[in-house]
């Protein structure tokens, strides 16, 4: 059965299509560094929509949609990559020292299964613990150890116990580890999955093309859609932006938590994040257009945080930006959010897109 999202404006969403895109981008692996086979699979729905693009030489798909307006133009973006480590070392005994990806909680990585992708395209599975897994041989010192990256290592599902068997296996130091993502959907609406961050919004993006070229719409503005594959580590959208871009929209997340206004069912709006106020004028745009459609949304300031539109300021690119996203709680950990706050995100880029 289809699932249609209606708004009172008889705005039709097809959650169901919404699901398809993020089960397929969650299912494939791709921290920093590692985003070709993501953007492959981008380039060919793409493909599919027969929406014209073309690729970076850092390797970010720039799809455009013209518009009425073709001096003034719009770019949102979403990133692709995600969090993720490296092999550092091969121990003496067979496992995996790492090196993190992306800025998160060692704890948060602790118990997980993983996935060894090596330079060779061979694929090995495993397991990230601490250095001291079990209570029952370390007791209080497994309690208290330190969880930080010389803490932390790989245990391959591999029947090996010296680092040449390692290197038999063709597994060497470079080789990138990708955390499983266990997406999944619930019956009341909830997404819990790792990398939400940021394979939301990019589902939200693709859909957001499909409406709009199924139903026609004409767009008052040229409006790019930019896949990042860098924000994680801070340059995803620094470079390659449409030289034409007057207003830049990342399209990122919400941070539901202690403290924050965010909420795992609106859009969050940010008015702040660790690289300073976003163009007010274009806040305003966006909170009036949520008010005048009866958008569920919040506005908040994150203080620990950058995004697409920062690496895109702190570049030096001359743009008013905006930071937008679904809620996404427990950011690079185990992350949730509910598809109301996909869904509201949705409807709010549909109608900025379409306003003039």
């Amino acid at each position: 059965m289809v699932i249609l999202y209606q708004r009172s404006d008889n705005l039709n969403y097809n959650e169901d299509k919404i699901k398809y895109y993020l089960k397929n981008i969650l299912s494939i692996s791709s921290p920093s560094g590692f985003t070709v086979k993501i953007m492959k699979y981008i380039k060919e729905e793409l493909d599919i929509l027969n929406v014209p693009y073309f690729v970076t030489n850092k390797g970010a798909v720039i799809a455009t949609l013209k518009g009425e307006n073709n001096d003034f133009q719009r770019t949102l973006s979403a990133h692709v990559d995600t969090l993720g480590a490296m092999v550092k070392k091969i121990n003496p005994s067979g496992s995996l020292s790492l090196d993190p990806i992306g800025g998160y909680m060692m704890n948060s990585i602790e118990g997980e299964n993983c996935t060894i992708e090596t330079i060779d395209g061979k694929s090995f599975t495993g397991t990230i613990q601490s250095i001291k897994p079990s209570v029952h041989i370390s007791g209080d010192d497994a309690r208290g150890l330190k969880r930080t990256p010389e803490n932390m290592e790989i245990i391959l599902d591999e029947k090996i116990s010296t680092k040449k068997e390692v290197e038999d296996l063709g597994l060497s130091v470079g080789d990138f580890i990708c955390f499983d993502a266990r997406t999944i959907f619930t019956e009341k609406g909830f997404v819990k999955s790792r990398h939400l961050d940021d394979k939301a919004s990019v589902a939200i993006l693709l859909y957001a093309i499909k409406y709009i070229i199924d139903n026609n719409i004409k767009l008052p503005y040229t409006t790019n859609i930019f896949i990042s594959n860098y924000e994680e580590v801070g340059h995803g959208a620094s470079a390659s932006i449409p030289e034409k871009t007057k207003e830049f929209v990342s399209v990122d997340m919400g941070c539901p938590g202690l403290d924050q206004n965010s909420s795992e069912y609106s859009v969050c709006i940010c008015a702040k994040d660790s690289s300073g106020p976003y163009d007010l004028e274009l806040r305003k745009k966006l909170t009036q257009i949520c008010k005048k459609e009866k958008i569920d949304y919040k506005i908040d300031v994150y203080p620990h945080y950058g995004s697409d539109a920062s690496a895109a300021l702190r570049a030096g690119w001359d743009i008013k930006a905006a930071l937008i996203g679904a809620g996404i709680f427990a950011s690079h950990g185990y992350e949730r959010t509910h598809m109301d706050s996909i869904l509201n995100t949705l409807n709010l880029i549909i109608k900025y897109c379409i306003q003039e």
